[in-house]
């Protein structure tokens, strides 16, 4: 249903370096870069490599607000590794811990999940919910 989403950001250089980061353990990349023009006009975009994005950071340094409790985006997962990953790494590139990885049973006996909000508030999560 969803071809892809943006968020707008604060800062896209230090975005883009956390999300780089975070979302190397998930295999998913920067597919694009724009730091061309005016600031407000610069973005960025995040996808499977060789494929188009899914994810844009776009740089709003006057006006970025990200929604407050309720939304979140979860990324896919290859395996419980990637998820634990996704929260080392979101935890040392400038995030905030809003739950550890592991289990969530009341979500399925094996959604295993990891949540993060980043350095602008945007709520995200890291899920799989198979046994890998």
């Amino acid at each position: 249903m969803l071809h892809h989403l943006s968020f707008g950001v604060r800062n896209l250089r230090r975005a883009a370096d956390f999300y780089d980061a975070v979302l190397q353990p998930l295999g998913y990349v920067r597919v694009w870069t724009d730091f061309e023009g005016d600031e407000d006009t610069q973005a960025v975009g995040y996808g499977e490599p060789g494929g188009g994005d899914k994810l844009a950071l776009k740089q709003c340094p006057s006006g970025a607000v990200a929604p407050g409790p309720g939304f979140h985006l979860a990324f896919s997962a290859p395996s419980r590794e990637a998820v634990d990953s996704f929260h080392e790494a979101a935890m040392r590139s400038g995030g905030q811990d809003n739950g550890a990885p592991g289990l969530r049973p009341d979500y399925g006996p094996d959604y295993y999940a990891a949540y993060v909000v980043d350095p602008d508030g945007w709520r995200i999560e890291a899920v799989i919910n198979t046994v890998a």
